[in-house]
Parts: C-alpha cells; sequence; structure tokens
C-alpha cells in the first residue's frame, strides 16, 4: 500500500497467504502471486515473471518472517532443529534468494534497491526468543555485505528494524513480549517510515527510534548491556 501510494507504477504482491495477497493487490491495482519464500524456486518465479511482464524491479521488499519456534524459557537452546531450520529458510535465506537473481539484473542496468524486513531483534536481540533473534542478527549480517559489496554498482540496500508493530506475528508472541516495551506502531506507520527511509537511502531504518540509542548502550558496554536484558527479563517473566 505505501509503495502504491508513494507513485510506484506497478505492485506486485507475493505471499504464502493467497487470499491476503489478492485482497492486498486489489486494493493497489497489483499482480498476485502465491509464493512460499522458503523455496528458491517460488522467489525465482515471482522475480522473473515480473521482469518478464511487468518490468524491470527498482525495488524488491523481502517482508516475510516467522517467529513461535518453540522450546523451553528453561533452555535457551531446546527449541527443535525443525524450527531453527525454518527460521533460518525464512529469515535469512528468502533474502539470499531474491539477491542471488536479482543483482545481476540490477547491475547489468545500473542498480536497484532491496528493502529487507529484519527487526530490532537483529541489532540488540530477543528476550525468549533465541531462534528468532539469532537469525535477525544472520539477516542483518547479510544486508551489511549485500550493501558494501554491490555497492558501486548502483545497488542501495535498506533493513527495516521495527520492535512493535500491530501484526498477526506480534499478537501471537503474546502479551509479555520485550517488543511491546517501547509502544506498538499500525504498519501504515510503520511503512511511512519505510519509504521515507528508502527516500534517503539509509540502511538500517528505525520505526522505533528510541533503539538507536539501545544499539549505542549495547556496544559502549556489552557487559552492562547483558546484565540490563537479564533484570528486563526477569521482569517480563514477572508480568
Amino acid at each position: 500500500m505505501g509503495a502504491h501510494k508513494a507513485g510506484a507504477k506497478a505492485v506486485v504482491v507475493a505471499d504464502m497467504n493467497l487470499a491476503g495477497a489478492e485482497a492486498t493487490a486489489k486494493m493497489v491495482g497489483g499482480r498476485v502471486f502465491a509464493c512460499d519464500v522458503a523455496r528458491e524456486a517460488d522467489i525465482q518465479h515471482v522475480i522473473k515473471v515480473t521482469e518478464a511482464e511487468i518490468g524491470p524491479i527498482d525495488l524488491f521488499c523481502s517482508n516475510a518472517g516467522i517467529g513461535g519456534f518453540g522450546g523451553s524459557p528453561d533452555n535457551v537452546a531446546s527449541a527443535p532443529n525443525e524450527s531453527w531450520q525454518k527460521a533460518w529458510e525464512v529469515n535469512v535465506m528468502a533474502h539470499v534468494y531474491a539477491a542471488r537473481v536479482l543483482v545481476p539484473l540490477m547491475a547489468a542496468r545500473g542498480g536497484g534497491y532491496f528493502l529487507n524486513t529484519v527487526s530490532a531483534a537483529g541489532v540488540l536481540n530477543q528476550i525468549g526468543g533465541a531462534v528468532y533473534g539469532t537469525t535477525k542478527h544472520a539477516a542483518i549480517g547479510f544486508a551489511e555485505n549485500l550493501a558494501f559489496t554491490h555497492r558501486d554498482q548502483g545497488i542501495r540496500v535498506s533493513v527495516l528494524c521495527p520492535q512493535g508493530v500491530d501484526t498477526a506475528l506480534l499478537r501471537a508472541a503474546g502479551a509479555t513480549s520485550s517488543a511491546l516495551v517501547d509502544g506498538v506502531i499500525t504498519p501504515d506507520q510503520c511503512a511511512a517510515v519505510a519509504l521515507e527511509g528508502v527516500k534517503n537511502e539509509t540502511f538500517c531504518i528505525l520505526p522505533h527510534p528510541m533503539v538507536a540509542d539501545y544499539m549505542k548502550n549495547k556496544t559502549a558496554d556489552y557487559n552492562r548491556w547483558i546484565a540490563g536484558m537479564a533484570k528486563l527479563q526477569r521482569a517480563l517473566r514477572k508480568a
């Protein structure tokens, strides 16, 4: 919706939830694809058909992400291997799959843009969510490499790193999620900040501005930050 309002010539919507994708595409007059981002072939299909039938992709938004990986709060490593693998596929490899196809195409025509939705968990972490926090850190690492490796080819990259956004993913996390601490914003608010960040070619887009201070605190004194996160975890468990 945000890209459409900003004047995009065409919008393509791809999602596992085909009904939801169709509803969104109808609002913006866009093309819709069924796509499981954990499947490289699905992402390849969306990109190749879009490029062939609609036109060059100027801005690719990787917005998929999953949480709720199970495991016991008494053991940070207790989530099953299947959960770790699925999180890796969706939260990390989906970005890799898109870049694998688009980087050569964008480089050949002088540039393009990747907007990868990650999370504040990618620059901070996630209390009670080792799988989520770990894979989101990996997503940031890949985006950084994508950004500096291909900058001279005209390719730009932004990572969108919000805390609480009113989505099904957040609601599934429950009322004690650490993402709720600084307030929940709407998807429209998040999209507006994201588009402004893209306009300014900001690498790390922070819809919750206080995250920048948390990042500074983390790098300034790692030991103190760990202690602070442990204190917050205790408070959340009592809530």
